[in-house]
């Protein structure tokens, strides 16, 4: 099992959401977090000066089989990317094993 972590524009979480769903991804969590991006300048928007250094993200938590792994990798970089700079990461880490709790059931199968 992998969980993979995804920090993506919150402009792009609608369509992400969908294509997750839409490849078999039904469940993962996710929050809204401040990042800090490589960008460090200053822009003007409707006579408002602001920083681009911090930046609104959306943090996705997804745990899947690892037959799912390449897929969904391949689902986020498609309906995250935009091709403009600060469109996200993605990280993927070994999940030794998981539980329901409301059964006490345990391994792959937890995740249907």
């Amino acid at each position: 099992m992998k969980k993979i972590e995804a920090i993506i524009r919150k402009s792009q979480f609608s369509e992400v959401k969908k294509a997750l769903h839409d490849v078999g991804v039904n469940f993962f969590s996710y929050w809204d977090v401040t990042a800090l991006g490589n960008e460090r300048i200053g822009k003007v928007y409707r006579g408002i000066s602001f920083s681009t250094a911090d930046i609104q993200r959306r943090y996705l938590s997804i745990v899947v089989n690892d037959d799912f792994e390449q897929i969904t990798i391949d689902t986020l970089i498609k309906s995250a990317g935009t091709g403009e700079v600060g469109d996200g990461k993605i990280f993927v880490y070994d999940v030794n094993e998981t539980y329901r709790i409301r059964t006490g059931e345990k391994g792959g199968e937890t995740l249907r």
